[in-house]
C-alpha cells in the first residue's frame, strides 16, 4: 500500500509542474496572479517560470519511471527548495499570506512528505 501512494503521489506532483508549466506558457497572465504576484507586462520571465515548471515534472517523471523509488526522493527532496523559494519570493512581493503558505509552502510539505515516503520503499 506505501509504494501505490508514494508512487501515486509522486505521478500526481510531476503532472501538476506539468499542468503549472503549461499554464504559465499559455496563459501567463493568469497563471502569475494565480501563483500569487500577478504580472502583465514581463512576459518573459513567465515563459522561463512555465519552462522551469514542466522540465521539472518531466525529469521527475524520467526518474520515477527509469532510475526508480530512491532517485525520486532525492529529487523530491531537492525540488521541495522550488515551493519553499515561492513561498519567500510571494511574501517579499506583495502577495498574501495565504497564498504564499496556503499554496507553495503546502506543496512543499507535500513534496517533502512524498520524498520520505519514496525514501521508505
Amino acid at each position: 500500500m506505501l509504494t501505490v501512494i508514494a508512487y501515486g503521489l509522486a505521478i500526481v506532483l510531476n503532472l501538476l509542474c506539468l499542468l503549472i508549466g503549461a499554464r504559465f506558457l499559455f496563459q501567463p497572465v493568469a497563471a502569475a496572479t494565480g501563483y500569487g504576484v500577478p504580472a502583465t507586462t514581463d512576459r518573459a520571465y513567465l515563459t522561463i517560470k512555465g519552462l522551469r515548471d514542466g522540465t521539472y515534472g518531466l525529469v521527475g517523471l524520467a526518474l520515477l519511471f527509469f532510475a526508480g523509488a530512491q532517485a525520486e526522493a532525492w529529487f523530491m527532496l531537492v525540488v521541495a527548495l522550488l515551493p519553499l523559494g515561492d513561498t519567500l519570493i510571494v511574501l517579499r512581493n506583495g502577495g498574501t499570506k495565504a497564498v504564499a503558505f496556503g499554496v507553495h509552502f503546502a506543496t512543499a510539505v507535500l513534496v517533502l512528505i512524498d520524498a520520505v515516503l519514496l525514501f521508505l520503499l
